[in-house]
C-alpha cells in the first residue's frame, strides 16, 4: 500500500499538481469519509476499499489501478478531472483526437 501511495503522490509532486493528502490511519474521520465516498461499485466484494483512493474535491476518480492505467494511457489529467497543460503527451493525444 505504501509504495502505492508513494508513486501516486510521486506522479503529482514531479507534474507539480496539486493535492491534499488524507491521513486515513491517524484519523478515523478521514477514514469514515474515504470509506463512505467509494462509489458502491468500487468497492471490494468483502471488507474495506484499500488506499490509496482517488479524489478530485469530493468526486471519486478511483484507485490506484485505475491511476496506474491512465498514467500507461497518458491519461492522467482526464482520470482526475484535469485540463492537460499545453506541450505535454496528454494535451497532444486529446488534439489529436479532436482533429
Amino acid at each position: 500500500i505504501k509504495k502505492k501511495q508513494q508513486d501516486v503522490l510521486g506522479f503529482l509532486e514531479a507534474n507539480k499538481i496539486g493535492f491534499e493528502e488524507k491521513d486515513i490511519a491517524a484519523n478515523e474521520e478521514n477514514r469514515k469519509w474515504m470509506r463512505e465516498n467509494v462509489p458502491e461499485n468500487s468497492r471490494p466484494a468483502t471488507g474495506y476499499p484499500l488506499p490509496p483512493q482517488i479524489f478530485n474535491e469530493s468526486q471519486y476518480r478511483g484507485d490506484y489501478d485505475a491511476f496506474f492505467e491512465a498514467r500507461e494511457n497518458n491519461a492522467v489529467y482526464a482520470f482526475l478531472g484535469l485540463t492537460a497543460p499545453p506541450g505535454s503527451k496528454e494535451a497532444e493525444v486529446q488534439a489529436k483526437q479532436q482533429a
